[in-house]
């Protein structure tokens, strides 16, 4: 038997009133995994439900997994749907933070909830019990000790139903974050892409206030630097600074920019 409590750096650093600052990795490369925890970041976002692979290929997620492991950062795992199954899945595959889309009510948090915990609200969770990679295949003997600790669980505010749900939603217990989600809340409350409009600003601002006067972190988007620094001063403690394809985008125009016969480039 091992002794396998890696812990959660992203949960230590929250849980110490510190901001946990991510990438989100949109060609799900453990390459680039590994390079962004040698760059330094605490997490690299994986975002299951609007590309890369299938969250149920567990095969893709642990070699995701590995490279994150091998350099100190953790795995932001942000899964389609909200079916307890895959929760319990994707932890079993050794992911410690979860958090899930398109949520619209309490009574499907909570059920999501307790499938991320073998205690839940001090009642047996729904977790399961086997010896998969999250265990080491049975060979972490302190592994029910200390799973539930390690486990960081949320959910993305993102649409009109869980604006509205906000409130009960921020008091299910065993919640961890809950993340703002303005892209897809947007096209929820009728203005597709309009971050700025009134309704939609609205809407991130009570997701906001709300996180931050309860006990659960908030996280978000980060839109280049100054909006990062004023979202931690806000409350926002998991933010994302950018992405794979945004920092290549930029580099590339950087350097076809400083070219001097860029004039004459097709765009």
């Amino acid at each position: 038997m091992v002794d396998d409590h890696r812990g959660n750096a992203v949960r230590d650093r929250i849980e110490a009133d510190e901001v946990a600052l991510g990438v989100l990795d949109n060609t799900y490369s453990p390459t680039l995994v590994e390079f962004y925890g040698e760059l330094g970041m605490d997490f690299v976002w994986l975002d299951f439900e609007h590309g890369g692979p299938s969250p149920w290929d567990a095969t893709a997620m642990e070699d995701l997994l590995r490279a994150a492991e091998g350099t100190g950062t953790e795995i932001l795992a942000r899964v389609p749907t909200t079916e307890p199954a895959l929760v319990r899945k994707t932890l079993d595959a050794g992911v410690r933070n979860v958090f899930l889309s398109r949520v619209s009510g309490v009574e499907e948090v909570e059920r999501a909830a307790r499938a991320a915990r073998f205690e839940y609200d001090g009642e047996p969770g729904d977790r399961g019990l086997a010896n998969p990679r999250a265990r080491r295949w049975g060979q972490a003997d302190d592994y029910v000790a200390t799973e539930d600790e390690a486990v960081f669980f949320g959910v993305t505010i993102e649409n009109r139903e869980a604006v509205d749900a906000i409130d009960d939603i921020v008091a299910v217990p065993e919640l961890d974050f809950v993340f703002a989600g303005p892209l897809d809340l947007s096209v929820s409350l009728g203005h597709p892409g309009e971050l700025d409009h009134p309704e939609v600003r609205e809407g991130i601002e009570t997701i906001r206030s709300t996180a931050v006067e309860s006990d659960v972190a908030l996280g978000g988007l980060g839109f280049g630097t100054d909006d990062v620094n004023e979202k931690a001063a806000n409350g926002y403690q998991l933010l994302h600074v950018g992405s794979t394809t945004g920092a290549v985008q930029s580099a590339v125009e950087g350097w076809l920019g400083g070219f001097e016969g860029s004039e004459g480039r097709t765009e």
